[in-house]
């Protein structure tokens, strides 16, 4: 069986309309899909009643940013009732903490000498969410850098002049907004955070106590090691898992869209409901059983 709870499309930072996503899942395969563009539920929304996603067997889903101690946690969010206010006051509000964000890595980057960063980001992000990978991108054409990866090294990633977190709701409040709204909640990359082990058992205990249920397991080309490493702690935790590919464009060497639940351990998989709702038609009442 192939699944992936964990997409990207143009709608935020991904590189495909929602549309060629759905394709791109249909040829590799996967019978249970989320789209879960970065605070924004468009792109899911602008395909959600196609042929396709039917076929693909599409459910509800999001990627929420929020705060835990101060570390900016994503929250995937599958299988909700994309109408309910929870979910659309969250995403509005963090639609704007977006902008707002934007505004704020603008000026820093403009003191340290790139004038114009707000505007070229803005232009670069068009209709999309915009975030960091625009101003990354827009620095690349300008000639600032060299690479995305430079970008981020030099300007943009944790603890760099353009990393900006305080806009961001507490995970608390981000997880009772999926949970409202009926769906399931997943800790997203959880070992990108780069915590020191007894931190990350802090975040996943915190998570739990908040009303988290999944864990995210496997996360595009992942060493085996890991996975294995955050199996044991999702099933001493009691959480269910998830697994995606984190998929935003085709590069060598980057991860392709699906996963193989063949190449996982047993254990309580959040997908096993998932995917039997979606075939029901019946995506956002899915609750962990």
């Amino acid at each position: 069986m192939i699944v992936d709870f964990h997409t990207h499309s143009l709608a935020s930072d991904g590189a495909l309309l929602p549309a060629e996503l759905l394709e791109q899942a249909k040829s590799a395969g996967v019978t249970c899909f989320a789209i879960t563009d970065h605070d924004t539920l468009s792109g899911y929304q602008s395909v959600k009643d196609t042929g396709t996603a039917q076929e693909v067997g599409l459910i509800s889903g999001v990627e929420l940013s929020c705060r835990w101690a101060s570390t900016t946690i994503h929250v995937v969010g599958l299988a909700f009732d994309d109408s309910s206010l929870a979910i659309t006051s969250m995403v509005k509000s963090l639609s704007e903490a977006r902008i707002e964000r934007a505004k704020t890595i603008a000026h820093r980057l403009e003191k340290a000498g790139f004038a114009g960063a707000l505007k070229g980001a803005q232009e670069t992000a068009g209709e999309s969410q915009i975030g960091r990978p625009h101003f990354a991108q827009w620095m690349v054409e300008m000639g600032h850098v060299t690479s995305l990866t430079q970008a981020f090294d030099k300007y943009l990633g944790a603890g760099k002049i353009g990393d900006v977190k305080t806009f961001w709701p507490s995970m608390a409040e981000v997880v009772g907004a999926i949970a409202k709204a009926g769906g399931v909640t997943v800790l997203a990359h959880p070992l990108k955070y780069k915590l020191t082990g007894m931190k990350l058992r802090a975040l996943l205990t915190d998570f739990k106590a908040a009303g988290g249920e999944s864990l995210e397991i496997l996360n595009g080309r992942q060493p085996e090691a890991d996975m294995k490493r955050l199996s044991q702690m999702a099933d001493s935790l009691g959480f269910l898992v998830s697994a995606g590919s984190d998929f935003h464009r085709s590069f060598e060497y980057g991860p392709t869209l699906g996963v193989d639940t063949d190449r996982l351990a047993e254990g309580n998989y959040v997908w096993d409901a998932l995917c039997q709702r979606a075939q029901e038609g019946n995506a956002a009442e899915i609750k962990p059983q």
